[in-house]
């Protein structure tokens, strides 16, 4: 396996990471997905918890998303309850999730009691649901988000730990954002100073043991020791997907509709129910991944800028849909042609060189700390496409382009986060859901 110092590999780091984790908190949670990283997590713990009988409390989650493969189903079964001196959560709760392949939803919501006649599967045996629970904090439609950040907050007070640790399996091998996310600095954000955590609430944090780990260090650990993973793997092999690509999430996530597509070819009863479930997961099958839904180089039609081509796409769309895109953009539009906006002198320097106007207003104001060298700059005019390496760090028309075609409504790909508008609306869904149920 991979090594991460010149005198340890990734597997005994993650031991001692196990050691300090334990040692320093008396309640640790294991965010169970399902996937290859949260099962090997999962099997590593388990091996150190035998080892070492370390007397924290354990519990184990898994968020059900209803629409699975069935040998992801078949996985969490088995998983689900393993190893008998853990606590296990099976969640298959009404919650808000990301919805990448419709025009229409941008959120869709799993175990929907209103829509129990199109379920994709029927409500595993000892499920907790929207019927039997005892989550004091949970609204029907509140994001998936938010319900695992207040369930670690209740798990943490239902096992009245001192210091609760909540294990989730990402790797900072996965992409740049995952990169950042779990090698955080200084003494705010994390627990003391250690950077692959993240404070979530007083006495409460993530922790990512795996983060330095690659793919191939995953599927070393799984064959030599002989731990169970999820089937569907062999089947993605198979398949012909290459290994840093293979995914096990919600099924319509932004992130996997270019994945939706192989349903279809593994289990096409379970596309059938897929299909009929959300509206949009047949077109997200046959042109997610492709230039069509904003991935791989889109191509200008002839005849336009990316300014106009930007307004064209916004014609196409539900009125409510291009009324969301325009906001945001219109935000863009005061950011960077009123207030300005930090950029690495580097890239700063590139964009003089293409000509681009613009003005330096100086070197960024306030307590943020920035990587590098960066100067504020003002755009004399929004950019229409900007040839550069570093292409989504800039605005231009062509981002929101892009950006329409991914069906991405929250504009992550052009640097956005929810606004307190959308928070507003999803606080208004969830009292109309509460009146309701």
């Amino acid at each position: 396996m991979g090594r991460i110092f010149c005198d340890q590999d990734v597997l005994d780091a993650f031991m001692d990471r196990m050691d300090f984790i334990f040692t320093e908190f008396d309640h640790v949670v294991a965010a169970f997905s399902g996937g290859k990283d949260s099962g090997l997590m999962l099997e590593l713990m388990n091996l150190y918890y035998v080892k070492h009988k370390p007397s924290a409390q354990v519990s184990v989650y898994h968020i059900d998303y209803e629409g699975n493969y069935q040998h992801t189903i078949d996985y969490v079964s088995r998983c689900m309850g393993k190893y008998p001196y853990f606590c296990y959560y099976h969640l298959c709760m009404p919650i808000s999730a990301s919805c990448g392949v419709s025009m229409y939803q941008a959120t869709w919501m799993p175990w929907n009691p209103a829509e129990r006649n199109i379920w994709v599967k029927e409500m595993p045996p000892g499920a907790i649901s929207m019927e039997a629970h005892e989550f004091d904090f949970f609204e029907a439609g509140m994001s998936d988000y938010i319900f695992q950040t207040k369930l670690g907050k209740w798990l943490h007070e239902r096992n009245g730990a001192r210091r609760t640790a909540i294990l989730v399996g990402i790797r900072a091998q996965e992409s740049l954002n995952r990169y950042h996310a779990v090698t955080r600095s200084g003494n705010s954000t994390t627990f003391e100073g250690v950077s692959y955590s993240t404070k979530i609430f007083p006495d409460i944090y993530n922790f990512y043991p795996l983060y330095d780990w690659s793919v191939e260090d995953i599927w070393t650990a799984n064959a030599k020791y002989g731990f169970d993973y999820n089937r569907l793997y062999d089947l993605f092999y198979l398949a012909g997907v290459p290994l840093a690509e293979m995914r096990v999430a919600n099924a319509f996530h932004i992130c996997g509709v270019d994945s939706l597509k192989l349903y279809r070819a593994i289990e096409p009863n379970t596309w059938g129910r897929l299909i009929g479930r959300v509206n949009g997961a047949n077109f997200g099958a046959l042109y997610g991944g492709t230039k069509a839904m904003g991935y791989k180089e889109i191509s200008l039609p002839r005849g336009h800028t990316w300014k106009s081509y930007t307004e064209f796409l916004l014609g196409t769309l539900p009125e409510h849909t291009a009324d969301i895109y325009r906001r945001k953009f219109e935000t863009s539009f005061r950011y960077w042609l009123e207030k300005g906006g930090a950029l690495p002198v580097k890239v700063i320097e590139e964009l003089q060189n293409t000509g681009i106007k613009l003005e330096r207003l100086g070197k960024p104001q306030g307590n943020r700390k920035y990587s590098g060298e960066f100067e504020v700059v003002r755009f004399l005019e929004y950019p229409d496409d900007i040839n550069l390496k570093d292409f989504r760090l800039v605005p231009s028309y062509k981002r929101m382009c892009v950006t329409i075609l991914k069906n991405d409504t929250s504009c992550k790909y052009m640097g956005f986060s929810q606004t307190k508008d959308e928070l507003q609306k999803q606080r208004k869904a969830m009292e109309e859901w509460e009146n309701i149920m």
